[in-house]
């Protein structure tokens, strides 16, 4: 077995600003990102990795645990869960590159057994809820082209958490009266602001509001929930399985992101114990190419929510073999994760 990284780069239409510093793109429109590639008995599996600095992951960091990670891989690839607990108990602080790794493995697995990750997982696509289309925090005049480009989508994420937030949502409600909208504050709300905020922005008919505040204000959080009519559901302050449980009672549901949890077999721990609680879960993503998305797409039939449109911010993507059709971001039914580099 043979673990190796790359990094490769790609462009986004626009820079992807949000509320919170330490964004993976921030206001360049250049990302860099790390295909990690398992080889082993001819077979090549491949996964994404995206370094946030928020969570202390880098370009360097990812493919120093890679590196390093190769023993604790072994050759024996049937055992996901206990190459995954190895993996997390020598690097919990990457979950970045465990994520990747654990995405190159489950490809691995379904091209060596000639089936979609989604079919060995036992999933239906058929059941993927629609993604939202992200528009980030921008100038006010771009807020009519972003609107026109997502017009195939029947939803849309709003990123907020500035003073300018009634002013957007009044354009965007102008501009797109029909469609379904949710809101991401990023961390961007003080905590004594969460309720006013909230309710300024409830006239503009809200599916949800996503991390109102910095992560670890639970109880002003818990607080705000108790006077709001739609949905709380937590990012930041959701980012692998032990959060859970602390978070039920606190928010109404959670976003759960890959990169950030530490690939495909996290991810379904998270949800499992979610739905056990009758949490709502949305699952997200961060900027990356099909390669990364696709890791997600396969397990999006299990979640309330979807908001893996990464690929779909880039200008040119470096991979394909997702499907999209009617706003909903499905996995195909090539073996494996499904998608292979643009020739």
């Amino acid at each position: 077995m043979k673990l190796t990284t790359q990094r490769i780069t790609a462009r986004l239409r626009y820079p992807f600003r949000i509320a919170r510093s330490g964004s993976s793109a921030g206001d360049n429109t250049e990302i860099t990102r790390i295909v990690v590639a398992l080889e082993h008995e001819g077979i090549t599996g491949l996964g994404e990795a995206v370094p946030v600095p928020y969570y202390g992951h880098t370009l360097e960091s990812i493919e120093q645990t890679v590196a390093e990670a190769g023993p604790l891989v072994g050759d024996d690839l049937e055992d996901v869960d206990r190459i995954i607990d190895r993996l997390l108990d020598r690097f919990d602080s990457e979950r970045a590159a465990v994520s990747g790794i654990d995405s190159a493995l489950h490809d691995w697995l379904g091209k060596r057994r000639g089936v979609p990750v989604w079919k060995m997982l036992g999933l239906d696509p058929a059941q993927t809820p629609p993604t939202s289309m992200t528009i980030g925090i921008d100038r006010l005049e771009l807020l009519p082209e972003k609107v026109a480009l997502a017009e195939p989508y029947q939803v849309l994420k709003i990123k907020v958490g500035t003073d300018a937030d009634v002013e957007t949502l009044t354009q965007l409600r102008r501009l797109a009266p029909d469609k379904r909208v949710r809101v991401d504050a990023n961390c961007g709300w003080p905590p004594d602001a969460i309720v006013p905020r909230m309710l300024q922005i409830l006239p503009f008919d809200l599916e949800f509001i996503e991390q109102p505040t910095k992560a670890g204000e639970l109880e002003a959080v818990r607080a705000a929930r108790a006077e709001s009519p739609i949905p709380l559901i937590a990012d930041e302050d959701s980012v692998r399985p032990n959060d859970v449980p602390r978070l039920d009672g606190v928010y109404d549901g959670i976003n759960v992101k890959l990169s950030k949890c530490g690939g495909i077999r996290e991810a379904l721990r998270m949800i499992r114990d979610a739905r056990s609680r009758s949490m709502q879960v949305m699952l997200g993503c961060m900027t990356e190419t099909s390669l990364g998305v696709a890791a997600a797409a396969h397990i999006a039939s299990l979640v309330d929510y979807a908001d893996i449109d990464g690929h779909l911010l880039l200008s040119e993507d470096p991979f394909t073999g997702l499907q999209l059709a009617d706003g909903v971001v499905r996995p195909s039914d090539a073996p494996g994760l499904g998608v292979h580099a643009v020739a």
